[in-house]
């Protein structure tokens, strides 16, 4: 199993208690950050300290993760997919408390979340911002003594608690403690130490259940709504990617039930499904791909044919991998869902329309032979015309999803 690594650094109080950690990115076991993309690292940092190895196993019970998000981390308006009870949300230095910026954490306090600004220095135009934030943090060794000790006296007028990091020597903290910091983080008092964990494989009988569920046609509005939205993991990933250029979506979704009003509940389905099988992680990301083309394709060829119920075809397209997925044979799987007597025959003879779709992107697959493609009795250019387009979209897909 693939190893990934944190950064854990802890933070006291002025009793000298640990009462915090802050999550560092890491890219290896060399216990520094090394990165190009701040928001992937971000990213990386949320997912495997709350899904990799648990929040509350890495930083202990009772205790808060401060955690460094940019600011398109900040900006997105899908629910931030952290406990807000147990972590503090960093605004780095280098983001710009604008307008847009000032909203956001707006938001973010609105939904209960605590918020710090990270190595801060006081202006005139960040005062707004103070009307949210929790705590400060200013860089003790940075600043020097005098222009600490301004900070300081500037921000006593507002209700924050002050953090004072880059404490690098016992001289230093007694200055921060004299000036009256609530908190102090820095090597003299601990350094970041590396915290490793290991992806496990996809559950893949997980996986098949969830599928099961979502293409269960006696669930209806309400249920499905909560279905998803019992997964934090899977109704996380389908926000982010209903908000992708992907779908095609005209305006930013921020729930699921606002999602499943505005798309519908048969294309919800088929994007859940799309997200759940993409969790399969111990597969080559190629085969994932091929499953995006021959579900799109199918689901294009639908269109242009003006049949009904789309996401059907779709959903044939997409399962047509699920043998190869899951190391199963499609027989033994298809029993265990519960698919239309239409969307069964398809799959395993390629029977009726969105059989017959499904032939057409096999054959399309392997490379097109115009004759066995005549056989499907669908036009060519349209069969031209809906493997382009799927192939446009699945990388688009592809960006969103993985």
């Amino acid at each position: 199993m693939p190893a990934f690594y944190i950064g854990r650094q802890p933070i006291y109080d002025r009793q000298l208690k640990i009462v915090a950690y802050e999550l560092l990115y890491r890219d290896g076991d060399n216990n520094h950050a090394q990165f190009v993309n701040g928001d992937a690292a971000s990213s990386q940092v949320i997912v495997n300290a709350c899904l990799g190895i648990g929040l509350e196993r890495l930083i202990g019970e009772g205790l808060t993760a401060f955690i460094n998000l940019t600011r398109a981390f900040l900006l997105q308006t899908y629910p931030m997919p952290l406990p807000k009870e147990s972590v503090v949300l960093e605004v780095l230095e280098d983001i710009v408390l604008d307008e847009e910026m000032l909203i956001a954490l707006r938001r973010l306090a609105q939904d209960g979340y605590s918020l710090a600004l990270d190595d801060f220095v006081f202006t005139e135009q960040t005062r707004a911002a103070f009307e949210v934030v929790n705590i400060v943090k200013l860089d003790v060794l940075a600043l020097g003594p005098d222009d600490t000790r301004k900070q300081v006296e500037l921000l006593r007028q507002f209700n924050v608690k002050l953090l004072a990091e880059k404490v690098e020597t016992h001289e230093k903290l007694a200055q921060c403690q004299a000036l009256g910091f609530d908190y102090f983080q820095g090597y003299f008092l601990s350094r970041p130490n590396l915290v490793q964990g290991r992806r496990p494989p996809a559950i893949r009988l997980t996986v098949l259940r969830t599928l099961a569920l979502l293409q269960d046609p006696a669930l209806d509005f309400k249920e499905l709504e909560k279905a998803i939205t019992q997964d934090v993991s899977l109704s996380y990933k389908l926000l982010r990617y209903i908000n992708s250029v992907a779908t095609g979506m005209p305006r930013k979704i921020d729930s699921i039930h606002q999602a499943l009003i505005i798309a519908g509940t048969s294309c919800i389905r088929s994007w859940a499904t799309l997200i759940a099988l993409s969790s399969i992680d111990d597969k080559p990301h190629e085969l994932m791909v091929i499953a995006l083309i021959r579900a799109k394709m199918c689901e294009l060829i639908a269109i242009a044919t003006r049949e009904k119920a789309k996401e059907n075809f779709f959903t044939v397209g997409l399962f047509s991998a699920l043998d190869a997925l899951m190391d199963q044979p499609l027989e033994e799987i298809l029993e265990s869902m519960p698919l239309s007597d239409q969307a069964n025959v398809a799959l395993l003879r390629h029977e009726g329309s969105p059989g017959k779709a499904l032939r057409a992107t096999l054959i399309y697959e392997q490379g097109g032979d115009p004759d066995e493609l005549r056989k499907t009795g669908l036009p060519l250019d349209t069969l031209s015309d809906a493997y382009l387009g799927a192939l446009n979209w699945a990388n688009q897909a592809g960006k969103a999803l993985f």
